[in-house]
């Protein structure tokens, strides 16, 4: 953050990551001792959210980015958050507006910024699971709409990083992972209440939350034109059959498992960014012991499925 010349903005920081990045970097910024503003935006539905961000000592604003003139009127910033979009339980048209069109207003609007934009590995093709994950050099084939809207959206920012010299960081990201959502709470649930967990999609990457905010904002040193791209998630690939019988053994049952698993998955490799910013300091092991004794215990879960054993694209 000492690095980081100018304020930061964050655009979509009502999601699931948003509010911690922004204490993350808050807190960050403030053990420099230098003066740096920090600004959320979001339509912040949750009235709770917004409250903790600003007892933070963060800057809220209320907006659909959606609704053009609000997106004018936001102040400018040296360094923008892109975090916006939408995944699942949407509709098409609305899915491809937030992650296709979206974008590139954003991109014209803080054209002069530097910009670090979330994407997904699910840009990238199935790859077999001794490979060690697509890296950022394997050609982009999505799967489904979904996976084609966020190809899109880094097409976008790719656009206007070309026409305007804009600096961009693409960070393309799976999956992220804490206490009350993601791949291990979906198996550890699943295994807790003897409920089928699925094979289809036998092996998977995962990075604690903290560790994924971590990696976003030191990639802002990475930011160039034309857009760079950056792979973020863990270094192991994870067997979900292993990841069941671990919670097996953390709650004192038997998983269910149900089906094969395919000699291909939705893999990351992540080795570029490890050799730059170091491991996550939060291995996969520590984040299932936490997230066993989570769901042990009745820790609130907020009903995100991932979806993870999906191979269609169709969420």
């Amino acid at each position: 953050m000492r690095a980081i010349e100018g304020g930061l903005l964050i655009l979509g920081a009502g999601g699931k990551m948003g509010p911690s990045l922004a204490r993350r970097a808050r807190r960050a910024a403030d053990e420099t001792g230098i003066s740096k503003s920090i600004v959320a935006v979001s339509r912040f539905s949750d009235a709770a959210a917004e409250r903790q961000l600003r007892d933070a000592g963060i800057e809220t604003i209320s907006a659909d980015l959606l609704d053009f003139g609000q997106l004018a009127r936001l102040p400018d910033a040296e360094n923008v958050i892109f975090m916006a979009g939408r995944k699942f339980g949407s509709p098409a048209f609305l899915t491809w507006a937030s992650n296709a069109y979206l974008p590139a207003r954003v991109a014209e609007r803080y054209r002069h910024a530097r910009i670090v934009a979330f994407s997904s590995g699910n840009v990238y093709p199935f790859v077999p699971v001794t490979s060690g994950g697509a890296s950022e050099e394997t050609a982009p084939e999505p799967v489904g709409e979904y996976a084609q809207s966020v190809l899109a959206r880094e097409r976008m920012f790719e656009f206007f990083s070309a026409r305007h010299g804009t600096r961009v960081c693409l960070l393309r990201l799976n999956y992220a992972v804490e206490l009350r959502y993601g791949v291990l709470r979906d198996i550890g649930v699943s295994v807790f209440e003897g409920r089928p967990v699925n094979l289809r999609m036998g092996h998977v990457n995962v990075i604690w939350q903290g560790d994924a905010n971590s990696v976003c904002l030191r990639s802002f040193a990475l930011c160039e034109s034309p857009a760079a791209v950056l792979n973020a998630t863990g270094p192991e690939t994870l067997s979900v059959r292993e990841i069941a019988g671990r919670f097996g053994r953390l709650f004192g049952r038997e998983p269910v498992l149900e089906g094969r698993e395919a000699d291909t998955a939705l893999l990351n490799n992540a080795a570029r960014c490890h050799g730059l910013f170091g491991a996550p300091l939060v291995s996969a092991e520590t984040a299932i012991v936490w997230t066993a004794e989570w769901i042990r215990s009745g820790g609130t879960g907020w009903d995100k499925p991932t979806h993870f054993e999906t191979r269609d694209g169709k969420f």
